[in-house]
């Protein structure tokens, strides 16, 4: 069954359109929602957790949209982003007090289990915690609740690796259940290339690629070469070829292997490698 369900989605500002978002995310899935700066990520998440309202579209968490019932779809979804959203003079105690007051699902005894596990300090000043400190404390605070799509912006930015690769755990936890389902914005994508399950690729407001990690792994050869091996049919089908001190290198799709001559080096690509030759061939 599908978790999150986002069709026709539109967003119209005076100097940015995003447009005709469509996919879905399945429970128990991670999907990674990539792009270059500006190119509507943002945009994409703040409505699905309806800080900011489409111009069109609809959007479904756990089958309904944020009209038909908007606390039950607000109490589904857990969001964490760049930026700490508990005021800084505020400690451990007063975050719990709210979360209590606020969400009537949310279990001080998950959370207290948090701050143990991350050796979090009750009595210390927000303000004196580190960037890891905040954002695992954020987690705890979404994770304490009974939450069924995790939204995250940017969240692992500015994280030590050992940091990062802990919150890449926890996400895997989080959907082991079959559940519960994460969409997850990052321009880091060595860490989707671990985790994810789908990857969403848009630019300028517009969709690029969109399918299942592996099955867009598979899709593309990164080849390189020296220039002078390349055939008119085979320059029109690169995507995003970037000349360097050994030749290039570019995107071909697989289905296109045949036009390579014998001197041409391929490979499998990574996520990141696909993004890059995307965006540079848009560019």
């Amino acid at each position: 069954m599908e978790l999150l369900e986002v069709k026709n989605l539109s967003k119209h500002y005076k100097a940015f359109d995003l447009k005709d978002i469509n996919f879905t995310l399945p429970k128990g899935y991670i999907m990674g929602y990539v792009g270059p700066n500006g190119s509507g990520k943002t945009t994409t998440l703040n409505m699905i957790t309806d800080i900011c309202k489409c111009t069109q579209g609809e959007i479904r968490s756990g089958g309904i949209t944020c009209a038909e019932d908007a606390i039950a779809y607000k109490e589904s979804i857990g969001y964490i982003g760049d930026e700490f959203y508990f005021p800084d003079n505020f400690r451990v105690k007063n975050i719990r007090r709210v979360l209590q007051n606020f969400y009537p699902a949310f279990s001080a005894d998950k959370f207290n289990q948090f701050l143990r596990r991350w050796n979090l300090p009750e009595k210390k000043p927000i303000k004196d915690f580190s960037r890891g400190m905040k954002v695992m404390l954020m987690f705890a605070s979404v994770l304490s609740r009974d939450t069924r799509l995790l939204v995250l912006d940017e969240a692992t930015n500015g994280l030590d690796p050992v940091v990062r690769t802990e919150i890449l755990e926890l996400l895997q936890e989080y959907v082991m259940d079959g559940e519960r389902s994460v969409i997850f914005s990052t321009h880091i994508l060595s860490d989707l290339e671990q985790i994810a399950d789908y990857i969403y690729f848009i630019h300028q407001g517009r969709t690029v690629l969109y399918d299942a990690k592996d099955e867009l792994i598979e899709s593309y050869l990164l080849v390189k070469g020296d220039r002078s091996e390349v055939s008119g049919e085979l320059e029109k089908a690169l995507i995003g070829a970037i000349d360097n001190a050994y030749g290039f290198e570019a995107l071909l799709p697989s289905d296109k292997a045949g036009l390579l001559g014998s001197q041409m080096h391929y490979e499998k690509p990574n996520i990141d490698q696909i993004v890059v030759h995307y965006i540079k061939d848009r560019r």
